[in-house]
C-alpha cells in the first residue's frame, strides 16, 4: 500500500526459474506491494513450483511473447498502481519506492537503466545496449515532443490504473517491443510521464531477447521501425485513436469496467 493506494507488481516470466522466488520475496519485503502477480508465459519447468513457495499469485498466458504476458498481467492485476518489472534479478525491488513517489505527480513513471552510476558490474548494459536504448529513446523524444527519455527498453515502470484504462483498448503488440509501444500510446493519449534512474544488476540465467548482439540488434531495429511508423501515421491522420482516451478526459464507466484478455 502506498498513500492509501493498493500496489500490484506484475512479473512476466519465461526463463527465470532460478531467480523468481527471491525477487517475489524481496518485493513483498518492501512493505509496499499488496499483490505480486507472476504471469507464466510458457515458462521453464519448475517455475510454478518456485512461485508456489511464495505469496505471489500465478496466472498463465499461452500466447508466447513478452507483450502478451505484460498485457495479461495488467488485465488481471487489482491494484490502483500497476508496476511492471522482471523476475531475472536485474532490478532492485527497493527501487519500487522511487517509482511510487514519482507516481504522486505522474500517472506514468518509467525506470531508466542508462544512468552510469546505477549500472552494476557485470550487468548486461554494455556500450551498444546502453547507447542504443538512449538513441531510440531520443528518437521518441524528438519525434513526439515528449518529456526527457533516456531508455526505451526498461520494463520497470509504474502505471496508475486510470492511465492504463486510457490506452489498453489500443494495445496492438504482443512481442518484445511492447514496452515502447505502451509508452507511445501514453504519449498519444497525453498522459503525463517522467523517468527515474533505477539500479541495473547482472541477470540470473540467459536472456532470450538481449542475450546476444544479433537478437538485441533485431529488437532495436523493430522498435525504430514501429516508432517511425506510428509517428508517420499520426502525422498523416492514419493512426487509429479509437482505443485512446485523451488525458484528462473522464473515462466512461462502461469502459472502466471492461476486462481485457
Amino acid at each position: 500500500m502506498y498513500q492509501g493506494q493498493s500496489v500490484s507488481v506484475i512479473l512476466p516470466t519465461y526463463n527465470e526459474k532460478d531467480s523468481i522466488r527471491s525477487v517475489v520475496d524481496r518485493f513483498f519485503a518492501t512493505g509496499l506491494a499488496d499483490e505480486v502477480l507472476v504471469v507464466n508465459n510458457n515458462a521453464a519447468p519448475g517455475t510454478s513450483e518456485e512461485v508456489a513457495k511464495t505469496d505471489a499469485v500465478e496466472v498463465f498466458e499461452s500466447r508466447q511473447g513478452y507483450g502478451w504476458a505484460c498485457r495479461r498481467g495488467l488485465a488481471e492485476a487489482k491494484g490502483d498502481l500497476l508496476v511492471l518489472c522482471e523476475p531475472d534479478d536485474t532490478f532492485e525491488p527497493r527501487d519500487l519506492k522511487k517509482l511510487l513517489v514519482y507516481s504522486e505527480d505522474f500517472p506514468y513513471v518509467l525506470g531508466t537503466r542508462t544512468t552510469k552510476e546505477f549500472i552494476w558490474d557485470g550487468a548486461n548494459m554494455g556500450r551498444f545496449l546502453r547507447w542504443g536504448n538512449w538513441a531510440v529513446a531520443k528518437q521518441v523524444e524528438v519525434l513526439f515532443n515528449c518529456s526527457l527519455l533516456t531508455d526505451v527498453g526498461c520494463t520497470f515502470r509504474c502505471i496508475r490504473r486510470e492511465a492504463y484504462l486510457r490506452v489498453r483498448e489500443a494495445f496492438a503488440v504482443g512481442d518484445s517491443h511492447f514496452g515502447p509501444h505502451l509508452t507511445l500510446l501514453m504519449i498519444l493519449a497525453h498522459v503525463p510521464l517522467t523517468e527515474v534512474s533505477v539500479h541495473y544488476r547482472p541477470r540470473v540465467g540467459d536472456s532470450m531477447v538481449t542475450g546476444s548482439f544479433p537478437k538485441a540488434f533485431r529488437l532495436g531495429t523493430r522498435m525504430i521501425s514501429m516508432i517511425t511508423e506510428t509517428r508517420l501515421k499520426s502525422w498523416l491522420g492514419r493512426f487509429d485513436r479509437a482505443g485512446l482516451i485523451p488525458y484528462p478526459e473522464p473515462i466512461p464507466p462502461a469502459r472502466a469496467a471492461l476486462e481485457v484478455v
